[in-house]
Order: C-alpha cells, then sequence, then structure tokens
C-alpha cells in the first residue's frame, strides 16, 4: 500500500512542487497519475522512491515510512518498488539477460534464484528469444520490455512508471500499457505517470490528476477534460 497524508514539498528555489497532498493506492491497485506539465508528477516519483524527502505530511510505502526511514532501510524499501524510466536506463555492454541477473545480484539474489527468475520475467515480457541480445540489437519497444522485465525481476509489490510510452508510438505504446495491465493482473500493484490521454482513456482505470501540487481529481474512467491543457 502506498499513503500519502498531506504532504508537502518545497524545492530550494522556492517552488512549492507538492501542496498538501493526501491519496492512498491499496495492494492491487492499478493507478494512471496525470496532469499537466509541472503539476507535481514528477516530484511524487521522486518521494515515492526516496530520492526526496517531503518538507511536511508522511508518506508510508509497503510498510516503511519515508519520512524518518534509516539509511539502512531504504534499500529494502525500494527492494519492494520496481521503477521503469521513459529513457530505459539499460546497460549497453551486457546482454539482455547480464543486465538482469546484475540487477539481482544487488540485492543479493542466489545464483539459483537467478537462473529461474530471469527466464521466467523475459517470457513474461515476450522476449524469451532476446536473453544473449544486446540493447543496441533492440528496437525501442523491445528496449522498455527489457525495462520493465528488469523493473520485475526482484518481485516487487509496486511497479511505478515514470512516462514509460514517452518514446514510443502509439502501437508500441498500445502493446506496453497491456502489458502492464497483465503484469498488475498478476497481483502487482502498478502506477503510471503518463501524458497520454488516448492511452488513460481506453484502460478505464483509476486516474489521478494532479495540478499545482493539488490532487483535483480521483476517479475511475479518464482524464477530466480541461484539466489536460499545457502537456507535451
Amino acid at each position: 500500500m502506498i499513503r500519502l497524508k498531506d504532504v508537502e514539498m518545497e524545492y530550494d528555489n522556492g517552488t512549492k512542487a507538492i501542496q498538501g497532498i493526501t491519496l492512498t493506492i491499496e495492494d492491487g491497485e492499478f493507478v494512471f497519475l496525470v496532469g499537466p506539465s509541472g503539476s507535481g508528477k514528477s516530484t511524487i516519483i521522486k518521494l515515492l522512491t526516496g530520492e526526496v524527502e517531503p518538507c511536511a505530511g508522511r508518506i508510508m510505502i509497503n510498510g516503511f515510512s519515508v519520512s524518518n526511514i534509516s539509511e539502512k532501510q531504504i534499500p529494502l524499501m525500494r527492494r519492494t518498488l520496481g521503477v521503469i524510466f521513459q529513457d530505459f536506463r539499460l546497460i549497453e555492454k551486457k546482454t539482455v539477460y547480464d543486465n538482469l541477473d546484475f540487477v539481482m545480484r544487488a540485492v543479493g539474489a542466489s545464483p539459483k534464484e537467478i537462473r529461474k527468475r530471469i527466464p521466467y520475467v523475459l517470457d513474461l515480457v515476450g522476449l524469451a528469444e532476446k536473453a544473449n541480445s544486446y540493447p543496441t540489437e533492440l528496437s525501442g519497444g523491445e528496449q522498455q520490455r527489457v525495462a520493465i522485465a528488469r523493473a520485475l525481476v526482484n518481485n516487487p509489490n509496486t511497479i511505478i512508471a515514470d512516462e514509460p510510452t514517452g518514446n514510443l508510438d502509439p502501437e508500441r505504446s498500445l502493446e506496453l500499457m497491456s502489458l502492464l495491465v497483465k503484469i498488475n493482473q498478476l497481483g502487482t500493484t502498478v502506477v503510471v505517470v503518463t501524458h497520454e490521454k488516448d492511452l488513460v482513456d481506453r484502460f478505464g482505470k483509476r486516474v489521478v490528476t494532479i495540478d499545482s501540487g493539488h490532487v483535483i481529481n480521483d476517479s475511475v474512467g479518464g482524464y477530466v477534460g480541461g484539466h489536460i491543457h499545457g502537456e507535451a
């Protein structure tokens, strides 16, 4: 479960990015986080991953209190999260298999766990045949699938996807979002930050709309009319 209670975030330059947001995402939910550029979406992602700390309020993520977490607990909290970035962030000199192996070794997984888990995850994202390929040999859509596999490989409770379709064409974007829905149906909580109105409308999931650091709408369905101006 993710819970934000009266969360505020102001940057050193005086920008008030988040202004008193209260939000709960239950285990197993699929949630789109939408809003104009500069609305606070990226700051929420940074708060959820522990990249920045809130100035006020409380954040609970999968049993961890982000507001007063110890240095020792941060890696444990991050293991409950799988993060997918727009720019893939794959290691180009490593094969697909080795990219995933690297992430599993980083959290102390055993060789036996690694040998069992990686083929399963690659099969789940439709890349079983690409285990020995290098990222530069893959299409953009395939690279993003590797990024999803990397986020999944340590079996996190929650996947956070930050504009995961930003570099993909509409057809690949639809495929990718369908894959995230499939992963959610297997029990993983999924939070997707996006500005792609057509995708959001198509899937009929819960949509939380952020504007000027506030939650202005939280409902099931699509974008709220009139609140998507300013999107790239």
